[in-house]
């Protein structure tokens, strides 16, 4: 059995659910419950590769001590497989497995074996996944907190795929509403300023330089051509050349930064498709909705939400609310299994609302995650960065990206929990030394790719090296930071499967750290090209599998693995 077609933990589990299999034919369990099997990886050196504790469950289910359970189990388990060196009792009744160099040393055929396809894994049920993220409303340039959410959602949509999800990337564009007045109000009064006029901004309008931007281009384009007639009469065309041409920007910036959508819906079409009355309709059918007041409201309170909502307000306007719910059912109706959210912070208090209302639709709760994503501090040596001159109220991700490139943004973005608060250094994120973590793991990248040129110049054909590899011509990899670096390759497969359960990339971006460091003082330790030539080739292998293993992690956060640096 080759122990890699699967994770370690996998293989362990079936043979530790084949031993219970066996103990109950053999009468030596006779309890009807199950307990859950589990494996952990110990924390103390010399207990072992893997624990469990699940001889510790089963005495309480058969009423016997934990340390003959564990005994019975261990008689079977010691003659099933031959990757496993020893196993022992630990304590009350925990099992420790011992497994050999040689099942480690799997890993690297493996590796090269499945190359760019290695931590890619197969769910037993694939899902269509629809995610939505950014969605900043088109009045402005993204900002860096919708820098984050674009991080988090491509890396989320790329550790989905890697499991065998298909995934799709959604912007919703809130493209109508009061805001959008107040954008072409704002967009018109700086056009007239232009030429001469004094005005006074209305209250809560969009002051940032952007904006005198899109006037001073439509200065250019068309001169003074809306000078003559009434506001009103040119409200309308404002507004659009305003949206279009922040839409533009938004979509340039993240295509810069590595995102293409696969779709942008816009709200505009929920009511041109007349959407939003037919899901209040449809919700009225299911007596989800009720008059009070001279309002429509939804029933969401038995569904979680601490009070109902207004959907239709008293003067026959129909809340944003109305809208979101129309959008939900929309992505629903187009076939997706599964819906996942991200909104920033100030979205929290809309959660529960917004699930309430779906699961009035009559869809599953199961079917819609919705992850916010906390704010960003962005420093400078330590200290606060003064807002942006051009956008007037925050930074924009233009202005990160170009200072500090895609890449660094990225990997800082990915740093930490989305729900957790990020604190983003500009000058950190610009250092080529090891304090920068997106410059130590790319420059593990670059440090291997180099040794391999090196090798090369050498004479060492690293292709037909590999080709010819089997498990015999590892064998002379047996030093303890040479056993790290495998192990740790071994957990990628799971650890990208677990990043992916859990919705968290963040999970990534730590596993290539630790993985860069042990690469780092393994490189330090010793030497990859030796006068031994069995031992050269070995390590040749080794370092191959690390380039791979670490292209691939920073593929899945849309980060580049550079050759030099």
């Amino acid at each position: 059995m080759n122990p890699h077609q699967s994770t370690q933990k996998n293989i362990l589990f079936q043979l530790l659910e084949d031993a219970l299999q066996q103990c109950r034919s053999q009468g030596i369990l006779t309890g009807s419950k199950k307990p859950k099997v589990t494996l952990e990886i110990p924390k103390h050196d010399g207990q072992g590769d893997f624990a469990t504790t699940l001889a510790l469950a089963l005495a309480k289910i058969e009423k016997k001590p934990p340390r003959e359970i564990a005994s019975a189990l261990i008689s079977i388990l010691e003659n099933q497989n031959s990757w496993i060196e020893k196993i022992e009792i630990a304590g009350p009744g925990y099992i420790n497995f011992f497994l050999t160099q040689d099942f480690w040393r799997q890993t690297l055929l493996s590796i090269h074996e499945q190359k760019s396809g290695f931590g890619k894994t197969s769910v037993p049920t694939k899902e269509k996944i629809l995610i939505e993220f950014v969605s900043a409303n088109p009045t402005g340039p993204l900002h860096v907190a919708s820098g984050r959410a674009a991080a988090l959602g491509d890396a989320l949509t790329r550790l989905l795929e890697a499991v065998g999800h298909q995934v799709d990337q959604e912007y919703y564009l809130n493209d109508i509403g009061a805001q959008m007045k107040l954008l072409g109000r704002s967009t018109y009064l700086r056009y007239r300023e232009l030429f001469g006029e004094k005005i006074t901004l209305p209250e809560g309008s969009y002051q940032g330089d952007y904006i005198i931007e899109i006037a001073e281009a439509l200065k250019q384009k068309d001169g003074d051509r809306y000078l003559s007639g009434t506001e009103t009469s040119h409200l309308d065309f404002f507004t659009q050349y305003s949206l279009k041409t922040i839409i533009t920007w938004i979509k340039t910036d993240l295509h810069d930064f590595g995102i293409d959508f696969n779709t942008w819906f816009s709200e505009k079409d929920l009511h041109k498709n007349n959407e939003v009355p037919e899901v209040l309709e449809f919700l009225k059918s299911k007596t989800m909705l009720y008059e009070k007041d001279g309002a429509q409201w939804v029933s969401t309170t038995p569904f979680g939400d601490d009070k109902d909502r207004v959907v239709v307000r008293s003067n026959g306007h129909k809340t944003y609310f109305a809208s979101d719910i129309a959008y939900h059912r929309n992505k629903f109706k187009r076939g997706y299994d599964r819906l996942i959210d991200i909104w920033g912070a100030d979205h929290h208090g809309y959660v529960n609302r917004i699930k309430a209302a779906t699961e009035a639709m009559g869809y599953e709760s199961g079917r819609l995650t919705i992850l916010i994503h906390q704010l960003v501090n962005l420093l400078r040596d330590g200290k606060p960065v003064k807002m942006s001159k051009r956008a007037g109220t925050f930074v924009t991700l233009r202005e990160i990206i170009e200072e500090v490139g895609v890449d660094a943004t990225r990997f800082f973005f990915l740093m930490r929990r989305s729900d957790t608060a990020l604190d983003f250094d500009l000058e950190l994120a610009k250092k080529a030394t090891n304090e920068n973590p997106v410059f130590y793991v790319q420059y593990a990248h670059a440090r291997l790719c180099s040794i391999l040129r090196v090798a090369k110049s050498q004479g060492f054909d690293t292709a037909a090296l590999i080709k010819n590899t089997d498990l015999n011509t590892l064998k002379p990899l047996t030093l303890p930071e040479e056993m790290a670096v495998i192990r740790e390759l071994s957990r990628y497969p799971e650890l990208i499967h677990s990043a992916a359960d859990a919705l968290e990339p963040h999970r990534l971006t730590f596993y290539l750290q630790n993985l860069s460091g042990l690469l780092h003082r393994y490189y330090f330790s010793c030497r990859v090209i030796t006068e031994d030539e069995l031992l050269t080739h070995a390590r040749l292998v080794l370092i191959t599998a690390i380039r791979i293993v670490l292209q691939n992690g920073l593929q899945i956060l849309g980060i580049s693995a550079p050759e030099e640096m």
